[in-house]
């Protein structure tokens, strides 16, 4: 019983409310030939010249549009049809407190801000090593076994045995025999044959991932090695092992994917409107929800140039150190570039009233005396937009329900 009581009081005061809200004051007479026609603030292309008719669409109170050069009366507010040149109108203070008009002052303040975005964590160009077989043979023995492996930069990651290698190495020695036998006998054409002949086998071995170090070994032995040690070119982890013990490998097959997560990339998605403020060399800082007392600084290393035609972002390629192997290849984290443009002049977001292709403000003269002024911005801060023209600073211009004014 209690809860219907209360329901018809509350519709009750809704329906005493309400009118009063919504009405219209009554306009004072405007001069005969003042008034070019009468017209609807929903619906503009209403022109009609009773004006005691009502808006045939939406049956609202119809406003009037006056005659070039004719002045505005105080009640009738902003009606008029040329929108480019807002003129001062009044609105009953009472009725300003009624619909909840507050007010804040234009001034000068500090302008910093942060630009967030999402960004994907990955691994380097640079630091990433796709090992494959450069001569054919067979795997002897793994030292590497799953991802996750620490290796060390010159660590032996597998052994293969290749009959090809075998064999190259032994021709390398029976040049070296020549080379030798043919300076003793002093004849200088089969020395440099020899010597030819020889560069071009070292040659062949070092493009099958053999050093010059094992080549010397080698020689300075007189025997040739028959299992080929394949050694990490970097310090990382190993991403991926595609072959086991004995398996026969040809050259161009893939072995085992190394990676270094010593420096790693962030790949950050910025929309279009905020790439102008994205330069090389920027610092960032990066977060990340599941390490909540992650904080990372990097740099930004590139713009990219290219748009993605349905998100309207830009990729941004940021360079980070991490030593300590916190950050993972694939991880979501959080991009924050601080950015901090001085002092400038500034008016709440809550004051501006966009039109669609402007920007529009209400200034308050006192007494419920009202300008509409547009006003040009530079961006959002935090709270305020930057003004860049048609503001001063001190005035005070109305900063809610400046819709209801509308």
């Amino acid at each position: 019983m209690n809860t219907m009581r209360f329901l018809f009081l509350l519709a009750g005061t809704a329906f005493l409310v309400f009118p009063a809200a919504c009405s219209r004051p009554p306009r004072e007479a405007a001069a005969a030939g003042e008034v070019d026609y009468y017209t609807c603030t929903m619906h503009p292309s209403v022109h009609l010249h009773d004006p005691d008719d009502t808006c045939p669409i939406c049956g609202m109170a119809l406003v009037p549009v006056m005659k070039a050069g004719a002045p505005a009366s105080p009640a009738d507010g902003p009606a008029t049809a040329d929108t480019s040149r807002p003129r001062t109108f009044t609105l009953p203070p009472d009725r300003l407190q009624m619909i909840g008009v507050t007010y804040a002052t234009v001034e000068l303040r500090p302008l910093r801000r942060t630009i967030r975005a999402a960004g994907v964590v990955a691994a380097t160009t640079t630091g990433h090593w796709d090992y494959v077989a450069r001569v054919g043979g067979y795997v002897h023995e793994l030292n590497v076994t799953a991802p996750g492996d620490r290796v060390t930069k010159g660590q032996v990651l597998m052994d293969l045995y290749s009959p090809d290698l075998v064999a190259t190495e032994n021709e390398c020695l029976d040049l070296l025999r020549m080379r030798a036998d043919a300076v003793r006998a002093r004849n200088p054409a089969t020395a440099e044959s020899a010597e030819r002949l020889l560069a071009g086998a070292r040659a062949r071995l070092r493009q099958w991932n053999v050093s010059d170090a094992q080549i010397d070994a080698v020689e300075q032995s007189g025997v040739a090695t028959e299992y080929l040690p394949l050694e990490s070119p970097v310090d990382g982890v190993v991403e991926a092992v595609v072959v086991h013990q004995g398996r026969r490998v040809s050259p161009g097959d893939h072995l085992v994917d190394l990676v270094d997560l010593s420096h790693l990339w962030v790949w950050a998605d910025f929309y279009e409107d905020e790439l102008p403020v994205l330069q090389p060399g920027r610092p960032v800082t990066i977060t990340s929800s599941a390490l909540p007392r992650l904080s990372i600084a990097g740099k930004i290393a590139a713009v990219d140039p290219f748009l993605d035609r349905t998100k309207r972002t830009a990729r941004v390629r940021i360079d980070v150190a991490n030593a300590d192997g916190r950050l993972r290849p694939a991880a979501y984290v959080d991009v924050a570039l601080g950015l901090d443009e001085g002092e400038g002049l500034t008016v709440p977001r809550d004051a501006v009233l966009p039109t669609g292709e402007r920007n529009l403000v209400f200034i308050d003269h006192g007494g419920g005396r009202l300008e509409p002024r547009f006003v040009e911005l530079g961006g959002a801060f935090g709270e305020v937009y930057r003004v860049t023209g048609g503001l001063r600073a001190g005035e005070r211009v109305v900063n809610s329900a400046n819709f209801l004014i509308d």
